[in-house]
């Protein structure tokens, strides 16, 4: 039975949009598959990992209702290699779902929908606000490197949202640094506090932020969050536990303050890192007035060093980072210029940018 045909690019594209939070190998096989509806002549796409849930949409039809489950991973390999101009007819008997273009046919298992373990939001909304994506999109790119990526404190891997005094404020940790971003809101909202979005929801939503004029509403449920633009729609559960106590870890007497070009002092990290230990990852910052001298060496002797000229005439300090904690933050603003302030030789450093309260960098410092 003929149940849909259109155009090679109007399945893949929400099909690649929903596949990021499919698993490829799960337990129960059905996870591992999409669900493909059509209601009234739009059809749409599902697919869940039972900790988060995107629904997004695909064709206007002028067919018969039909809903089916398949291995999102074999359609989308299928799909990839056919000619980009090409026709695809769906065709549905049983249990195959037959793919058919020029002159190919390729047949899919499919499992019963009845099967399928959608998410729901069982409570109601508790608070509700939409802003650009362009806004959100820049706040992500501020901050979701610091989430941690492997750590038994699951509640690091993770972005926490807070309104306060109505600003929206997200902070992500790993543990060894902060990252903080705020964005002012323009309708009054009521606190919230210890919000934890999963790493998985906050990666696969940003890969969705890419209509900078477009609104993203934030909904938040008890026990979930949802996050709905013009086409698409995560459903996420949000970790159940206690964020740290991030105010605390933000230096407030860091009195060795120096601002610099943002792209110089990155293109000497990026040089001296070639020589950097490839366990330890550390790099020396020598801070003296006038000047700061960032330096890499390793187990095989070899040494990289260069030279920055600063506008300071505070305290010398000889301090140790991790690089790659320095060379995230540096490219994930844009601004032209960062602001370090520093306390002691073995507190944490400081980054922001100037005259801007929106956004915070903390990094621990370590032994070399």
């Amino acid at each position: 039975m003929l149940i849909l045909e259109t155009t090679r690019s109007e399945l893949l594209k929400p099909l690649q949009t929903i596949s990021g939070i499919i698993e490829r190998r799960h337990t129960m096989p059905i996870l591992s598959n999409v669900l493909i509806e059509n209601k009234s002549g739009q059809v749409s796409f599902l697919g869940t990992d039972l900790e988060i849930q995107m629904h997004t949409l695909g064709p206007k039809i002028n067919l018969p209702d039909f809903a089916f489950t398949t291995n999102v991973k074999k359609f989308l390999d299928i799909l990839r290699v056919l000619p980009e101009s090409s026709l695809v007819r769906l065709d549905l008997h049983d249990n195959l779902l037959t793919i058919r273009s020029g002159k190919g046919r390729y047949n899919l298992q499919v499992l019963p929908v009845k099967d399928f373990p959608s998410m729901k939001a069982e409570s109601e909304v508790k608070i509700a606000f939409s802003l650009t994506q362009k806004i959100l999109h820049e706040m992500f790119s501020l901050i979701q490197y610091a989430m941690a990526t492997q750590d038994i404190r699951y509640y690091l891997m993770g972005l926490l949202l807070q309104i306060e005094s109505n600003e929206l404020k997200i902070v992500a940790t790993d543990g060894h640094r902060l990252a903080y971003a705020s964005h002012p809101m323009e309708v009054d909202l009521p606190d919230v506090n210890d919000i934890i979005i999963p790493r998985k929801t906050v990666l696969e939503l940003y890969k969705l932020l890419n209509s900078p004029d477009e609104l993203v509403t934030v909904q938040i449920l008890s026990d979930k969050i949802r996050f709905l633009s013009k086409e698409t729609e995560i459903l996420s559960k949000i970790i159940n536990s206690k964020f740290p106590n991030y105010k605390a870890v933000i230096p407030l007497d860091n009195h060795n303050i120096f601002t610099i070009n943002r792209a110089q002092l990155l293109g000497a990290l990026e040089r001296v890192a070639i020589l950097a230990n490839e366990k330890l990852r550390g790099v020396n910052l020598f801070l003296r007035p006038g000047k700061l001298t960032v330096s890499c060496s390793n187990n095989e002797q070899e040494e990289a060093q260069e030279e920055l000229e600063i506008s300071y005439q505070g305290s010398s300090l000889d301090m140790a980072f991790n690089i790659l904690y320095i060379l995230d933050v540096l490219r994930s603003v844009n601004s032209e210029e960062m602001e370090l302030a520093f306390g002691t030789e073995k507190s944490s450093g400081l980054f922001t940018i100037p005259n801007n309260d929106c956004f915070k960098y903390v990094v621990m410092p370590m032994r070399i």
